[in-house]
C-alpha cells in the first residue's frame, strides 16, 4: 500500500478549482469553529490547514476535503473547558495534546484494519449522537448570537443561565446574527451554486456592521496572530492522563465515523470505492500535527467534499491547493478577519448545527421502529445533558441487546426436539417412515441458523422436555456457527444423554462446529461412527440401536434357549 498519495496533473484545472472552491466554503467554518471551540479563531484555521494538507496527501479518498467539522468542534469544546478550569496554564496545551493522541489512535483503527468495524453502529444510535451533537452546537452559539458571553460550564451554564441572557441581549448583535441567518437561508440555489452562502453573510453583514455600527459596542474577533504557528509540545500531568486518554479514544472514534460516513457519500457522487484504513492513518497523522501546531481536530466534511466534487476535482491536490489557500490566509490576511462580529459567527455555526440534526430520521422514526425512536431520543439527551461516551455506549449496549433478543427469538424457534414427523422440519419420506418406525424411542434434535447465546435458553428448555427415548440424534447440517454459551448448552444435554445410558449420533457438525465440540471433550464420548454427515443414514443406525436394545424384551424366551 502506497502510503503518499501520487500527485498527479491530468485534472489539473478541476482539481485546482475544486481546491479554491473548498476553501472559500472552508474560511468561515474554520474561524466560526475557532471561536466556538474557545481555542481563538486562529485554532480554526490551523486545523483547516493542517489536517486538510496531510489528510489529502496520507489519507485514502482522493477527493475528501478535510477540516474542523461540528461535532469534532462540539467535543473539543468540551475538552477545552475541561482542561482549562481544571487546569488554567497547561490546559490548552493538555487539551492540543488529546488532539495528538486521538490522532495516534486513528492511526492504530487504520493499521490494525478496524475501519471497516468503525461505522458498524445501530443508525438509531447514530441518528441520536449526531442530532444531539448538533443540540449542542446550536445550544452553545446562544450566548455570541446576543451578544454576551457564554457562561461557564458548557451546555448545563447556558441552559441555567438563558433567563439572564435573554433579559440582557445586545440587539444589534442580535440584528447581525438574524441577518447572518437569514442571508445562509435565503440566498438562491443558482447563487449558492457560485458563491457559498456562508461567505455571503461573512462579508455582508462584517461590512454592514462597519458601516451601520462601526461605533458599537459589539464584540469582534480582533486582532489574529500572523506567522507560523508556535508548536504544542505534548502536555500531561499523572492526575489527568486517564483522562487525557479516554478523551483521546472518543475523539479519534469520532473522527473516524466522521470521516469514514463522508468517504461513502464521495464513493457515491464519484462512484469510485475509498480504502477506509489508509484513510484512518491519513487522518491520523493530519490530526497529529493539527495538535502539534495548535490547530483543531478535524475529519472528513461533507459539505466541501460535495462542493469539491462538483467543481471538478478528482485527486488529492484539490485539497491540497484548498489547505495552501488557507494557509496564505493564516501567513499575511488573517489581520482581514479582525473586524468580523462574533455573533456572524455565531450564526454561521448555528446554521451547522441545524444542518447536523437528523431531520430526515427525527420526523419519521416513530413510524419506522418505536424501540428504535427510543433508542435515538434517549441518545440525544444523554449526548446533550450527561456525556458523549455515555450517550454512545448505552445506546448500542440497548441496541445490541434488542438486536440479541430479536436474534435469539427467531432462531429459538428452530430448536425442535421431535420424535415423529413435524412439518416444520422438512424431512424426506424416507427419514419421517423411518422416525415413524421408531415408534417415539428416537428424538430428533433439529436446530437451525446461528447458535448465538440467546438461543441456549431454547436449548435447555427442549432439553429439559426429553422424556423417554432411546437415541437422540443432534442434527446440526443448517447451523452456521455456534457461540461458547450455546455449545456448553449442547455439551451439558450430550453429557447428561450419555450418563442415562441414551445413545448420542451427531450429524453435520463439520469445520468450526466440530472443532469447538472437539475442543469441549464432546466427541470423546461418542463412538466414531456416531459422528455422521447424513441425516437419513443417522436415522438408520438410530432406527438399529433401538432395535437392538428392544428385541430382548420383545422375544424373552429366546435369551434362555441353548
Amino acid at each position: 500500500m502506497e502510503i503518499i498519495n501520487t500527485i498527479h496533473t491530468r485534472n489539473l484545472r478541476g482539481d485546482i478549482f475544486g481546491g479554491v472552491t473548498a476553501a472559500i466554503v472552508s474560511l468561515p467554518l474554520a474561524l466560526a469553529f475557532g471561536v466556538a471551540s474557545g481555542a481563538g479563531p486562529v485554532a480554526g484555521l490551523y486545523g483547516a490547514v493542517c489536517v486538510g494538507f496531510f489528510a489529502a496527501l496520507f489519507g485514502g479518498t482522493p477527493t475528501l476535503i478535510s477540516e474542523p467539522t461540528g461535532p469534532m468542534t462540539v467535543v473539543i469544546t468540551g475538552i477545552i473547558s475541561s482542561f482549562t478550569a481544571s487546569d488554567p496554564e497547561n490546559g490548552l496545551a493538555m487539551a492540543f495534546t488529546v488532539v495528538m493522541l486521538a490522532g495516534l489512535f486513528q492511526i492504530i483503527f487504520g493499521v490494525f484494519k478496524l475501519g471497516k468495524y468503525i461505522t458498524l453502529m445501530p443508525y438509531s444510535v447514530i441518528s441520536g449522537f449526531m442530532s444531539g451533537i448538533g443540540v449542542i452546537l446550536i445550544i452553545l452559539q446562544i450566548a455570541p448570537f446576543l451578544g454576551q458571553p457564554s457562561p461557564k460550564g458548557g451546555v448545563l451554564g447556558i441552559v441555567k443561565n438563558l433567563p439572564d441572557l435573554l433579559g440582557n441581549i445586545n440587539p444589534i448583535a442580535l440584528i447581525l446574527g438574524v441577518m447572518t441567518v437569514a442571508i445562509i437561508f435565503l440566498t438562491p440555489s443558482k447563487v449558492k451554486r457560485v458563491v457559498p452562502p456562508q461567505l455571503i453573510a461573512l462579508v455582508t453583514v462584517t461590512v454592514v456592521s462597519l458601516v451601520f455600527f462601526g461605533d458599537a459596542d459589539i464584540k469582534r474577533i480582533g486582532v489574529i496572530q500572523t506567522g507560523l504557528p508556535k508548536i504544542q509540545l505534548p502536555t500531561f500531568t499523572l492526575e489527568n492522563i486517564t483522562l487525557m486518554l479516554v478523551d483521546g479514544v472518543m475523539l479519534g472514534m469520532l473522527g473516524c465515523i466522521d470521516t469514514l460516513l463522508t468517504a461513502v457519500v464521495a464513493d457515491s457522487l464519484t462512484r469510485t470505492e475509498h480504502k477506509s484504513d489508509k484513510e484512518l492513518i491519513g487522518q491520523g497523522i493530519a490530526n497529529i500535527v493539527s495538535g502539534l501546531c495548535g490547530g483543531l481536530p478535524g475529519a472528513g466534511a461533507t459539505m466541501g467534499t460535495v462542493v469539491n466534487i462538483q467543481t471538478g476535482a478528482q485527486t488529492a491536490l484539490s485539497g491540497i491547493t484548498r489547505a495552501l489557500i488557507l494557509l496564505v490566509v493564516v501567513l499575511g490576511a488573517a489581520g482581514v478577519t479582525q473586524s468580523i462580529p462574533m455573533a456572524v459567527l455565531a450564526g454561521i455555526a448555528l446554521k451547522v448545527g441545524i444542518d447536523i440534526l437528523d431531520w430526515s430520521f427525527l420526523k419519521r422514526s416513530h413510524k419506522v421502529s418505536l424501540k428504535g425512536t427510543v433508542i435515538m431520543y434517549g441518545v440525544l439527551f444523554l449526548t446533550v445533558f450527561v456525556d458523549l461516551i455515555v450517550a454512545v455506549g448505552v445506546g448500542v449496549f440497548i441496541a445490541n441487546i434488542l438486536t440479541i433478543e430479536r436474534l435469539s427469538s427467531m432462531n429459538s424457534e428452530t430448536v425442535k426436539a421431535i420424535s415423529d414427523a413435524d412439518d416444520d422440519v422438512n424431512l424426506t419420506a424416507e427419514e419421517k417412515s423411518l422416525l415413524d418406525q421408531a415408534n417415539g424411542r428416537i428424538l430428533l434434535f433439529y436446530l437451525s441458523g446461528a447458535m448465538i447465546f440467546g438461543v441456549s435458553k431454547a436449548i435447555s428448555r427442549e432439553h429439559n422436555a426429553i422424556k423417554d427415548c432411546d437415541v437422540i440424534i443432534l442434527d446440526l447440517s443448517d447451523v452456521p456457527m455456534m457461540g461458547v454459551t450455546a455449545s456448553l448448552t449442547l455439551e451439558g444435554a450430550i453429557r447428561e444423554a450419555c450418563e442415562k445410558g441414551r445413545q448420542v449420533i451427531i450429524v453435520g457438525a463439520t469445520g468450526k462446529i466440530r472443532k469447538r465440540l472437539e475442543n469441549l471433550g464432546v466427541l470423546s464420548l461418542l463412538p466414531p461412527h456416531h459422528l455422521m454427515i447424513d441425516r437419513k443414514e443417522a436415522l438408520k443406525q438410530g432406527l438399529a440401536l433401538v432395535n437392538s436394545l428392544t428385541e430382548p424384551l420383545n422375544n424373552p424366551i429366546s435369551s434362555s434357549q441353548p
